[in-house]
């Protein structure tokens, strides 16, 4: 069991290495935020983004590949391509509204313009946070890492430090 907790992180059950491989460059984040802005065509990604069709085109591509984008033809015009988001893509709004709220705290210090704003009442989202299975706000220092076989476990149970090692690597 301690074996586990120490071998590489690149050996360990972790999506974020999955995750980087797909969307770990700048560009990928850029046509997402273009599509979740409501931009569908080649030529549109291409005026509004400023990138070369070589990239452009390769990045849709893995889009597609990946299962973030799918490619289709227009049914009056099956020479025209339209990209949308899949579920798989629109689940990724979430880590994309994080890391623009991170970058508007510690990157450009001002908030982004245009406001992302709750239809219903106009007022903009709340940030994103960590949320306990029954709602409450975490913070760091409220969060362990556990293996899956200790999940539901509580403190008593778990914290044993004959038994098991410090897993808690946000404090």
């Amino acid at each position: 069991m301690m074996g586990k907790l120490h071998e590489p992180l690149d050996n360990q059950n972790c999506g974020l290495p999955a995750a980087l491989e797909v969307m770990g460059e700048r560009w990928s984040f850029m046509i997402l935020r273009a599509a979740f802005n409501g931009l569908h065509h080649f030529e549109e990604f291409l005026g509004v983004l400023g990138i070369a069709r070589n990239i452009l085109s390769n990045r849709l591509a893995r889009l597609v590949e990946h299962g973030i984008m799918k490619r289709e033809a227009l049914p009056e015009d099956r020479r025209k391509i339209e990209y949308r988001l899949t579920e798989k893509g629109l689940d990724l709004l979430p880590a994309m509204l994080a890391l623009r709220q991170w970058g508007e705290k510690y990157g450009c210090g001002v908030p982004s313009n245009p406001v992302l704003c709750d239809e219903r009442d106009g007022l903009p989202i709340a940030p994103i946070s960590i949320n306990a299975h029954d709602g409450r706000l975490l913070g760091p220092k409220e969060l362990e890492w556990r293996d899956a076989e200790d999940v539901g476990k509580s403190r008593a149970e778990y914290a044993d430090p004959v038994v098991r090692p410090q897993l808690n690597v946000l404090r």
